[in-house]
């Protein structure tokens, strides 16, 4: 093995593909109610219940990882001679990146014959855990931490993360939209399309009528700029609306059939900073598609 791949859990994947990956991952926490939780085994959250509660009313915060704890949890990799690349969430959105850079220099400090690539995804859930797939394999091919972390920077700048959700309060009281100025007429079922931007900032590009429309606005969007679809695995993310994330992939079906398509639930953490009802799409494009509306 040339390097251990981690990640975190706001990757999002399910379980099974981190068991065959052999990927290892650190827990974001989340709390209600003052209460701590990680979500590590996805395949027991029951997302239905979760959203459900938070169109109820139930407050979910959330809180980053810290350089000690990314520390901790890569030292007995280094211990035993192993180098790491780290598939972390954007720095636009939270500053736990900055925080596994910290730590990372702080193993690096007593390990320093050793390597660590921290790789930022400017993305979350699955715009994070393609690349943390990808991570493995170009491990499993035999590719060193410093050739695997460039390859996946450059699928960084090639990942597409468009979204859209039925209700911005949640992006914005956790303070995750970048041009809130931008958005208008929610009162009026004017839905908007988010994506991840050049920074791996949340920004709105557009408003359309209905969610239906939304929908086929995320499918039109990949027909226009996914590039070699049949080589690709595509991601969907949905918050409690799987009705809408199977219409979804009916849509990616049509034109531009993707090799593989995984649908997952949004996990605890960026489940709460999306909403109820968010629905999100993953793919590799061109390399400048983040500046692409």
């Amino acid at each position: 093995m040339s390097f251990v791949a981690i990640t975190d859990t706001s990757g999002n994947l399910p379980n099974e593909r981190i068991r065959k990956a052999d990927l290892k991952v650190i827990a974001f926490p989340y709390f209600i109610n003052g209460k701590e939780y990680t979500c590590l085994d996805t395949d027991s959250f029951c997302g239905d219940a979760f959203y459900a509660q938070i169109k109820d009313g139930m407050k979910v915060t959330t809180s980053q990882i810290s350089p000690q704890q990314y520390a901790d949890f890569f030292e007995p990799f280094l211990k035993e001679g192993k180098d790491i690349v780290f598939v972390c969430m954007s720095s636009g959105i939270s500053g736990s990146c900055n925080s596994a850079r910290i730590g990372a220099q702080m193993c690096l400090e007593q390990y320093s014959d050793r390597r660590i690539e921290v790789v930022d995804t400017l993305g979350a859930s699955l715009g994070e855990g393609l690349v943390a797939l990808e991570a493995a394999r170009l491990r499993d091919q035999g590719l060193d931490a410093g050739e695997a972390a460039g390859k996946l920077r450059d699928l960084v700048r090639r990942m597409f993360n468009v979204f859209t959700v039925d209700d911005l309060m949640h992006l914005r009281r956790g303070g995750r939209l970048s041009n809130v100025a931008a958005i208008v007429g929610m009162v009026l079922n004017i839905k908007p399309l988010l994506k991840g931007n050049e920074e791996g900032k949340i920004v709105s590009f557009a408003k359309v009528r209905g969610r239906k429309k939304a929908i086929e606005a995320l499918a039109e969007r990949y027909d226009k700029l996914v590039v070699d679809p049949e080589t690709q695995t595509v991601g969907i993310a949905q918050a409690g609306c799987r009705e809408d994330a199977a219409y979804l992939e009916e849509l990616l079906r049509r034109k531009r059939p993707p090799r593989e398509i995984l649908t997952v639930e949004y996990e605890p953490v960026t489940g709460s900073h999306v909403g109820p009802g968010a629905l999100a799409l993953f793919f590799a494009s061109h390399d400048q598609v983040r500046s692409e509306n």
